[in-house]
């Protein structure tokens, strides 16, 4: 049986990841801590039943990603803060395409950005996508090819632009 500290010891180590994911998914970095503390109270809650999962990380990707979907799907979702902080600039990063790329997933349903964040961030692959979103692996085949010519769509001459800077 786990223990608290075991869980504590967990939400430690991945709430970098988790929150990389959630800020990915929502587009906000407040709506992205909401995500992690909401995927983390989901997670405590079965925390001492989950010794039969031999992957808790993944579980709590998700944890996180059926969260997502499933507050997007309520009329609240649409709040938006606004003032925002520009955040800080860091490391190699190349701001205006991640600004774009993240301005451009905000275009996407919450599914297709599900979809996409979990297959190409967090490198997934088709059938580990569907198991967490409890799809078929050939709807999130599909899904991923309808995303991405949306995202292209969107993204419109700025990708080619944007990934030769």
């Amino acid at each position: 049986m786990r223990s608290t500290r075991d869980f504590e010891e967990f939400a430690v180590a991945r709430t970098p990841q988790l929150f990389r994911t959630a800020w990915l998914l929502a587009g906000d970095r407040h709506q992205a801590e909401d995500l992690v503390q909401e995927t983390l109270a989901r997670m405590f809650r079965v925390w001492k039943g989950l010794d039969r999962v031999e992957n808790p990380g993944a579980y709590a990707q998700t944890v996180l990603a059926r969260t997502f979907i499933s507050q997007r799907r309520r009329r609240s979702s649409t709040e938006r803060p606004t003032a925002d902080l520009p955040e800080v600039a860091g490391g190699e990063v190349d701001q205006a395409l991640r600004v774009s790329l993240q301005a451009a997933l905000g275009e996407l349903s919450p599914l297709d950005r599900a979809v996409l964040v979990l297959r190409f961030f967090e490198d997934r692959s088709v059938e580990q996508v569907a198991r967490d979103l409890g799809k078929s692996s050939g709807a999130i085949r599909n899904r991923t090819s309808r995303a991405l010519t949306r995202l292209r769509e969107v993204l419109g001459t700025d990708a080619f632009d944007l990934s030769h800077s």
